[in-house]
């Protein structure tokens, strides 16, 4: 099992395998439908959400301007508490480091918080090529790690598994890696929880050597944070006598009072819930002869792309995110083809926009992705940090389309265009000139308008699959400028048709008169109302 997937074709391709699977599809959609629509009723609770929502952005968007003062600060109050922190500027780095520092221990056995950083970076994969196994107790990744598996949400990971496939994984697999699953194991949830935490259990009680992500760390005292539904990271961060922590650069937030923010936002839009069940903070390091938790603790704090994505002005917002999944369970997209296809540790919308950032955009899988979305907007109005991720999307598809200069590894580099996009770009040079010549324009209106019976119900080649599921829309009998000047802006209704006026409201045609219909078509999701989102939608990773 890889964190990264690079090296998988391209997301129409995975995507198109995945809605032809009847089984994923109605696992995907039992879940998402169920958390979205507890979330909710969880969120319409707090009179104040929209002031959250907005503290949250600003609290984000303020550390990350900051976020070298905010970094050094972080590592003094770590070292202060005596923990060691270590630096790592991509994933080699930061395995290398692990790897070492579990040596050190002379163990070849650690407990695994769930960590998304982790998997981001391969961790598992670069300890067991030294002789480490690493065991996940968060149950969904018990699940996906037994089952061979990749996860596929950021919240649930083995979202599209079904209780009869957990059962048969745990049947045939818990014994190669430990405990058995007791003999008639059934697919009741009890049963499985009950299995899975008496084959756990013994692993607790032995490590020596736990691994945690985090979803916050306090800079001003040094405190980080992992909040789960579950006791199974509490089990981590206080019996083994190392720790070691592996958290992203951007998880960092100032004081106590910014966490507090987090603290309200993050349960409801992740599991709906008004907190979490288990929230765990450790600062340093504790005397194990007097009290629970780690007498050796390292942070190892990871770059791998995030200050080259904070160089973007447009793209940096991902780095805002705060893991709660909100925006992959509204999303009509990931419904139907899963996580698995986006190709990366990051699924759903939050993914589409941040993977292609970390990595570049240079793998076929990387370059598809920014095009993972309809652009309907439910995402940006569901997400907690009001992360803009339709923009970043439309920003990113320019850059894989026209190229161009991005940071990579802190240096100014220049992109190429990638393949395939040949057309696009042409379409756009032709659409940038014609909008730079009035007169052409005009032409190209006129002419337009007078050949509108011949032109086809349908777009030709590639367009095809595009308008095989849309309508697309008839032109008016004349162009608007013609209009305008005709009746002189409108005050003057001259050569008004018998039939009078038509249904403004109608997609299809335009008014009797003549004029273009002015109203807003219904079933036009796409775009914005008012500066908002015209549709909407209405929910924790480390």
């Amino acid at each position: 099992m890889s964190g990264t997937f690079v090296g998988m074709p391209a997301f129409p391709k995975t995507a198109h395998e995945a809605v032809h699977n009847a089984t994923l599809r109605g696992n995907l959609r039992h879940a998402t439908h169920t958390i979205r629509a507890k979330r909710a009723k969880a969120v319409t609770e707090v009179s104040d959400w929209a002031e959250l929502r907005e503290a949250g952005k600003r609290i984000k968007d303020h550390t990350l301007r900051h976020l070298d003062r905010y970094l050094v600060q972080l590592e003094e109050s770590v070292t202060a508490a005596g923990g060691t922190v270590h630096w790592a500027a991509d994933a080699d780095e930061a395995n290398r480091i692990v790897t070492y520092l579990v040596k050190a221990t002379g163990e070849t056995e650690v407990v695994k918080v769930k960590s998304m950083a982790t998997q981001e970076i391969g961790l598992n994969e670069a300890l067991e090529a030294e002789g480490i196994r690493a065991y996940e107790t968060d149950l969904a990744e018990l699940i996906v790690q037994l089952g061979k598996d990749r996860p596929s949400h950021i919240l649930v990971p083995a979202i599209h598994r079904n209780r009869g496939e957990i059962r048969d994984i745990f049947a045939k697999e818990m014994s190669a890696w430990g405990r058995p699953a007791p003999d008639g194991l059934t697919d009741t949830p009890a049963e499985l929880a009950e299995a899975a935490r008496l084959h756990l259990r013994e692993k607790f009680l032995r490590a020596k050597v736990g691994i945690s992500g985090a979803n916050f760390m306090v800079a001003d005292t040094g405190t980080l944070v992992v909040v789960e539904s579950e006791g199974n990271g509490r089990m981590c961060l206080t019996l083994p006598e190392t720790l070691i922590s592996v958290v992203g650069i951007e998880k960092i937030v100032p004081t106590w009072q910014d966490l507090e923010v987090f603290l309200q936002t993050l349960p409801r839009s992740s599991t709906a819930e008004r907190m979490n069940p288990y929230t765990s903070m450790w600062t340093g390091t504790t005397d194990s002869g007097t009290a629970d938790g780690p007498s050796a603790f390292h942070l190892v704090l990871i770059d791998n792309g995030r200050t080259d994505t904070l160089a973007d002005e447009v793209g940096r917002q991902a780095l805002r995110c705060i893991r709660c999944s909100a925006c992959l369970n509204v999303c009509p997209v990931y419904e139907r083809a899963g996580g698995h296809a986006y190709g990366s540790v990051y699924p759903g919308p939050i993914g589409a926009i941040l993977s292609p950032q970390l990595r570049g955009t240079g793998s076929e899988i990387d370059a598809s992705l920014p095009y993972a979305s309809s652009l309907c907007g439910a995402c940006y109005e569901v997400c907690p940090v009001a992360i803009d991720i339709p923009e970043v999307l439309v920003h990113l598809r320019e850059r894989v389309a026209q190229g161009g200069q991005v940071t990579q590894k802190g240096a100014k580099v220049v992109l190429k265009p990638a393949k395939g996009h040949a057309a696009e770009r042409a379409a756009m040079r032709a659409a940038g000139w014609a909008f730079t010549h009035p007169a052409a324009l005009r032409t190209g209106q006129r002419l337009a308008s007078r050949t509108r019976r011949f032109h086809p119900r349908t777009l030709p080649g590639p367009g095809m699959a595009w308008s095989a599921s849309r309508a697309l829309p008839t032109l008016p009998a004349e162009p608007f400028r013609d209009w305008w000047q005709r009746t002189n802006g409108g005050r003057t209704e001259q050569g008004v048709a018998d039939g009078g006026r038509a249904d403004e409201g109608r997609a299809d045609e335009g008014r009797a008169d003549g004029r273009p219909s002015l109203g807003r078509r219904d079933g036009d999701g796409g775009g914005r109302a008012n500066g908002e989102w015209a549709d909407g939608g209405e929910g924790s990773g480390k």
